[in-house]
């Protein structure tokens, strides 16, 4: 005598969840993203579109940086609009970023010295540095709060 089992699932979504989280865009990191995102933006056009580059291999260093971190940036602002996040649990993804972020404010901020310092007057190459220590600048303040949710104290609630 054979069995046969039939096994159904059915998923539900709550009225206010959404593919969509729109709510992100509100908070702390993720105006930080924003902010990250579009200076970095400005600083890879402004070198991009400056003419008369007074030293070549500096200018490229930035260009590369920059945008490494624009694309990296923008795929973590993804995966948080869209809580991608919690489809790959496998990946720690508060410390991924953590580490992210301290390597980029360093890399971006040697790009920001190097390019300051080998500008040659250039307003463009001037602005475009100028927009890499801001976002040197948003990056460390990521990197600080995203310290105290991945490495930070955790108070549990039983009591000792």
């Amino acid at each position: 005598m054979s069995h046969t089992v039939i096994t159904t699932t059915t998923t539900s979504r709550t009225s206010g969840e959404s593919v969509l989280n729109t709510g992100y865009t509100r908070t702390i990191p993720g105006l930080l993203k924003i902010g990250q995102l579009l200076a970095l933006l400005v600083a890879f056009l402004c070198v991009r579109c400056a003419r008369g580059w007074p030293s070549w291999a500096a200018f490229q260093y930035f260009e590369v940086v920059t945008l490494w971190f624009l694309i990296a940036f923008l795929i973590f602002f993804l995966m948080h609009l869209f809580r991608l996040q919690a489809k790959m649990p496998c990946i720690n993804w508060p410390l991924t970023e953590f580490f992210h972020y301290a390597v980029g404010a360093v890399l971006i901020f040697i790009a920001s010295i190097v390019a300051a310092v080998n500008s040659g007057g250039v307003s463009a190459l001037v602005a475009g540095s100028v927009f890499g220590f801001i976002t040197t600048f948003l990056m460390v303040v990521s990197l600080w709060t995203s310290y105290s949710v991945t490495c930070g104290s955790h108070q549990t609630g039983a009591a000792v």
